[in-house]
């Protein structure tokens, strides 16, 4: 007989609760994914009684047993928001053929490599635009040293994204930044703080406890910045319209034309694309560049792939820059040390299945333990080392690392709709700030460590010596 759920190794509920609050795991979940791993296996029942996946092979296999229409798991608590608030679900929240009919529309002038590139010259001029900014706060008292970088690349990545969806720039980098743009940015960081602690709470708790009110508070900034924003562009192609002018545009100007999409639908979903386009880039940036800083014989062979690649005096091409292969590589070993999402999920709905030799009923909870995957010493040799050549392929050796062994922008048809566009945004910040500057550790700053608040983020403001190339002191 094949084993089943209950032969499983178990993580009880109390077990969990004491690792979140007495050993104080709650801000570093990602860690107690390898605690588990130690003691459980690479498969078993956590406290929440879902079933961890914490190999790429077993990741594989639930993967390729994916649904039609795959079902990330219990989005339960953003979804209630959007009840309590009258908002449309967005890709993130909706499911079913009503997430797939949803996604056919996003999906346009985005996922594709070709789409992507179109907004190549747009996510230079932000670029262009940071690097400026770079120059400018290097001219302040504390000199090469650039303090509080993650918030900058927060403000850097806020531009890049809006500028697509809005078809707009909002001016977040220049020296005084538009009213609201903080407050967006901390309403992020509160939503996502508070996430845990929600969905874990029993709901009866949530008028004595803070954590539901910050929550809700979190969303209604992120709503309320996003709306705006909207509404600024309808009234934009309203007025064209009462002109008898053309409207063109890209993004939202198409979404907004598409008669497939409510009102109520597209608030949902830009909202969402502008959250997750804000938080996964900044961050990965802001852990790159950290590596970069620590690794400086890495930076020193990017720095003469783009010294090379493209002449001095000419910008790289949207296409040219996506052909980098160390380029690319780095992003990727990135991603890997610190996936922006080191937890994800799935319910395999349709049928039973097979995993790892555990047969499992349909409506089975699967978590993905990403950080536990990408940590993996059998699928990375060395893991805790930034390794970049590990993702290089020579013209005789085929393969390197499982796939599934990292998997930021997800997989199949349930991956990141802005997956080509997030990766030509940090293409090109990485080319252009490694032309412009070398950057160093800040030695007064100490041991940066990760911190996991539904995403990996670090556990202080990065601080970092930006030299320039120009003038001879890097």
């Amino acid at each position: 007989k094949p084993r089943t759920l209950e032969d499983l190794p178990r993580v009880s509920l109390w077990e969990l609760l004491y690792r979140l609050t007495i050993q104080g795991f709650h801000s570093r979940t990602h860690e107690l994914q390898i605690l588990e791993k130690e003691r459980h296996g690479p498969i078993y029942r956590n406290g929440m009684k879902a079933v961890s996946i914490c190999t790429a092979t077993l990741l594989e296999e639930v993967l390729r047993n994916d649904d039609k229409f795959p079902n990330r798991g219990d989005m339960s608590i953003w979804k209630e928001y959007r009840d309590l608030r009258g908002y449309g679900y967005g890709p993130f929240t909706e499911n079913e053929d009503r997430w797939y009919n949803l996604r056919v529309v996003l999906n346009k002038r985005m996922l594709h490599p070709r789409d992507a590139l179109q907004y190549g010259g747009t996510l230079s001029e932000v670029v262009t635009d940071f690097i400026g900014r770079i120059y400018l706060l290097r001219q302040r008292p504390t000199g090469d040293v650039v303090a509080d970088l993650n918030n900058e690349l927060y403000r850097f990545s806020l531009e890049a994204i809006a500028s697509i969806l809005f078809e707009t720039r909002l001016g977040c980098l220049e020296e005084k930044i538009p009213t609201g743009t903080q407050d967006f940015i901390s309403a992020i960081s509160q939503m996502f703080s508070n996430n845990l602690q929600v969905f874990l709470m029993p709901r009866w708790s949530r008028g004595l406890l803070p954590y539901w009110r910050r929550y809700v508070a979190g969303w209604d900034g992120i709503f309320s910045f996003a709306t705006k924003l909207i509404d600024r562009k309808m009234e934009f192609i309203q007025q064209r319209l009462d002109d008898n002018q053309n409207v063109e545009g890209e993004y939202l100007t198409y979404l907004l034309a598409n008669a497939q999409m409510s009102i109520k639908d597209v608030y949902g979903s830009i909202s969402e694309l502008l959250l997750a386009g804000v938080d996964t880039t900044s961050n990965c940036l802001t852990w790159t560049l950290h590596l970069l800083s620590e690794y400086p014989q890495c930076q020193e062979i990017l720095f003469k792939e783009v010294s090379t690649s493209v002449p001095a005096g000419r910008a790289p091409s949207a296409e040219e820059v996506t052909k980098m292969p160390y380029l690319r590589a780095v992003v990727k070993e990135s991603l890997r040390m610190f996936p922006v999402v080191p937890m994800n999920g799935r319910v395999v709905a349709d049928r039973d299945v097979m995993i790892g030799g555990y047969h499992f009923s349909k409506n089975t909870a699967f978590n993905f333990s990403h950080y536990a995957i990408s940590r993996d010493e059998h699928t990375f040799p060395e893991a805790a080392r930034f390794l970049p050549e590990r993702w290089l392929r020579d013209g005789h050796r085929r393969g390197g690392p499982n796939a599934f062994g990292t998997i930021p922008f997800g997989f199949g048809v349930r991956g990141c709709v802005g997956r080509r566009i997030a990766e030509l945004e940090m293409y090109l910040f990485l080319f252009h700030l490694m032309r412009h500057f070398e950057i160093k550790p800040d030695p007064q700053m100490g041991e940066l460590k990760s911190i996991c608040r539904t995403v990996l983020i670090p556990d202080k403001p990065l601080s970092l010596y930006f030299l320039d190339r120009r003038s001879g002191h890097a």
